[in-house]
């Protein structure tokens, strides 16, 4: 997280790695975690790495839920489903 705030390399950092805050499903706590992404246009792509040693991404399993992501310095909400392929690999897509 000090990389994204970092004066040399921050910019940089920020392209690839975000914050996301969402509401746990059961706990109804707000959580926020770094993760890394991708953008096209109003939909946004986050590989879930390890994700068997991750519980986070579950939040948005199914129908999916609301959460808020910090792009370009301004905070985004949107609505995030997740999806595990026949690989096991994991991908949440967040449409803003």
């Amino acid at each position: 997280m000090g990389l994204r705030d970092a004066p040399l390399v921050g910019k940089l950092v920020r392209k690839v790695i975000t914050v996301v805050s969402y509401t746990g499903r059961r706990s109804g706590r707000t959580f926020s975690t770094p993760v890394s992404y991708q953008r096209n246009g109003d939909v946004v792509a986050i590989q879930v790495m390890m994700p068997d040693a991750k519980t986070w991404w579950r939040n948005f399993n199914g129908e999916g839920g609301p959460l808020t992501l910090e792009l370009d310095g301004v905070q985004r909400t949107g609505h995030a489903t997740s999806h595990r392929d026949d690989r096991g690999r994991v991908t949440v897509r967040v449409q803003l």
